[in-house]
């Protein structure tokens, strides 16, 4: 799993992204289960994904409510399959209202600009 961390920082709420090439939604539990033997992403408030299989998209918002539909919307837009992408969001202390779902894409922007790259 690739991980870029630090990449957003807003009223205390820091963001990280990671991904992995990904087929099913099993395979993706398990790699956000490895993920989180990571002490730090353990204690996220928040490990939203998304991911496109040809049979069915899955997602899961973790508490961040509407985040796996950006997150899936923005692997649909680049055609990426069989890639799961997570956002993590540790929370700062201050509600982001919309401005949290910019961060989710930007969190996504960031991710698929580093696996173009």
């Amino acid at each position: 799993m690739t991980t870029i961390d630090g990449i957003i920082s807003d009223r205390g709420s820091k963001y990280a992204v990671s991904g992995a090439p990904c087929a099913s939604e099993d395979e993706a539990k398990a790699l956000i289960k490895d993920l989180c033997r990571t002490k730090k992403f353990a204690k996220a408030t928040h490990n939203t994904w998304g991911l496109l299989t040809p049979e069915a998209p899955v997602k899961n918002d973790d508490g961040e409510s509407g985040a796996g539909m950006v997150i899936l919307r923005m692997l649909e837009r680049e055609g990426l399959e069989n890639h799961l992408i997570v956002v993590t969001r540790w929370y700062g202390g201050k509600h982001l209202g919309g401005d949290r779902f910019r961060h989710v894409q930007e969190a996504v922007r960031i991710y698929i600009e580093a696996l173009a790259g």
